[in-house]
């Protein structure tokens, strides 16, 4: 006969017992969480597919994290957001989940991403035939003792055309041309009437700013999304016709631009698109190109407080040190 006595392992706490190795993790938890949120975007809500990662530093007195406890925070703060009233940024959204992991685990510090994938509308640059375009939105926060921080961010495709090659298709252009008896002037003027020729790479653009806690600058992903297009040689769009097309194609080759080009290009739009942003404001910019005559892929990155940016555009004088985004959110720079 059984007895009706509750197992005694039920009530073993096995995440609380202490670790064989009495050492600290620097970040535990869960990623690869999908779930439906709704976001505001452009004054509008919309629906979107998002992907979580929700992480806690651990004690070196605790065998475990409760890696279901993430998914229940999840799931309560997505709850709130596509069945309750209000409406959340993909930032403040990370920031209301890093708050209650960290209250549930009873972390120290809790950290949170997510990346939604959502729509926007826009003409094609010719013919006006409307487009849609994925765009990442980035939403990151840590909660800690100190309070919380927040990242927004975007993420955009786009086309650069590579400057070396093109000087060097240019010298042989002039080579050419004087052989056929044009005159220095003359050639001159071809060269700057016709796109000249050179390899293209398919760009990723991904741009985030910081703002610390008493900030109150709204940061719009709109904004950011035409920072990171504008940086590269030109914008690409899904559905072209043949006069949209030629336009692009001629327009990325006028703005020739190399993988750093981009991340400077970056930095400089958002110095000018928020001139009252704190100095204290955390900004990165990361470019991703594809090369298209090599097998490899090519990146550059930026990242430090808008002051440090600030200072290095106004003296010319390279920053010893740039400040890092784990840095930056853990309130540590």
């Amino acid at each position: 006969m059984f007895s009706s006595r509750p197992s005694s392992m039920s009530s073993i706490d096995v995440q609380a017992q202490l670790p064989s190795v009495p050492l600290s993790i620097s970040r535990v938890g869960v990623t690869g969480i999908e779930k439906v949120i709704r976001i505001r975007q452009n004054g509008s809500e919309q629906l979107f597919s998002a992907r979580f990662e929700c992480v806690v530093d651990l004690g070196p007195q605790q065998k475990g994290a409760h890696m279901s406890r993430f998914e229940e925070v999840v799931n309560e703060a997505i709850g709130d957001v596509v069945l309750g009233e209000a409406a959340f940024k993909a930032e403040t959204l990370a920031e209301h989940i890093a708050q209650l992991v960290r209250e549930r685990q009873d972390a120290r510090r809790a950290e949170v991403s997510v990346e939604a994938r959502f729509p926007e509308h826009k003409p094609a640059p010719v013919s006006g035939i409307q487009t849609q375009e994925l765009y990442t939105l980035h939403g990151s926060a840590v909660a800690s003792e100190l309070g919380t921080r927040r990242l927004t961010g975007v993420t955009a495709q786009g086309i650069t055309a590579c400057p070396c090659a093109q000087e060097l298709v240019a010298g042989a252009a002039r080579e050419r041309l004087a052989a056929e008896g044009f005159d220095a002037e003359e050639i001159d003027r071809i060269i700057a009437a016709v796109p000249v020729a050179t390899h293209n790479l398919r760009g990723l653009g991904t741009l985030h700013i910081g703002c610390p806690e008493s900030c109150d600058d709204e940061i719009d992903a709109a904004t950011l999304l035409e920072i990171v297009e504008q940086s590269m040689s030109s914008e690409i769009y899904e559905l072209m016709k043949r006069s949209d097309e030629a336009a692009v194609v001629e327009k990325a080759h006028r703005r020739p631009r190399f993988v750093e080009d981009c991340v400077r290009e970056m930095i400089r739009g958002v110095v000018e698109a928020f001139p009252g942003l704190d100095d204290r404001a955390f900004v990165s910019a990361h470019q991703l190109n594809l090369e298209t005559i090599h097998q490899h892929s090519v990146l550059a990155e930026r990242f430090g407080t808008l002051g440090e940016i600030r200072r290095e555009l106004a003296t010319g004088v390279p920053t010893a040190e740039h400040t890092s985004r784990r840095a930056w959110l853990d309130g540590t720079a």
